[in-house]
């Protein structure tokens, strides 16, 4: 199945939510991802731009999008981004086709 890279920054109210009442949200949504046919992998807290990361499998992109869709609708997130993710070998198979494409740069 597909992997996608799903990268969530919470709203000032989310994060005073959360310590008001510390709790481990992915465990919280994971029933929410199953039931979309997704399997979260890994997730983790992150400094910067983003407060949470995590790698889902689905299904597919659509799967990936409804599950998107419903964190960023539940109200907690002023932001959710999903990046599909391709294995090492996917990359080299799409170098490959690259390579063979035929495509020709603008030149000056």
């Amino acid at each position: 199945m597909p992997h996608y890279l799903t990268q969530v920054a919470y709203t000032s109210e989310g994060w005073a939510a959360l310590l008001k009442k510390p709790q481990n949200r992915i465990e919280a949504v994971r029933p929410a991802v199953e039931k979309l046919g997704g399997k979260i992998e890994s997730a983790y807290f992150s400094f910067g731009e983003y407060d949470i990361v995590v790698v889902v499998e689905t299904p597919d992109n659509v799967s990936a999008a409804a599950i998107s869709m419903a964190f960023a609708a539940g109200g907690a997130c002023k932001a959710v981004k999903t990046t599909p993710l391709l294995t090492v070998v996917e990359g080299v198979e799409a170098m490959k086709k690259a390579a063979k494409s035929g495509y020709k740069p603008v030149t000056g």
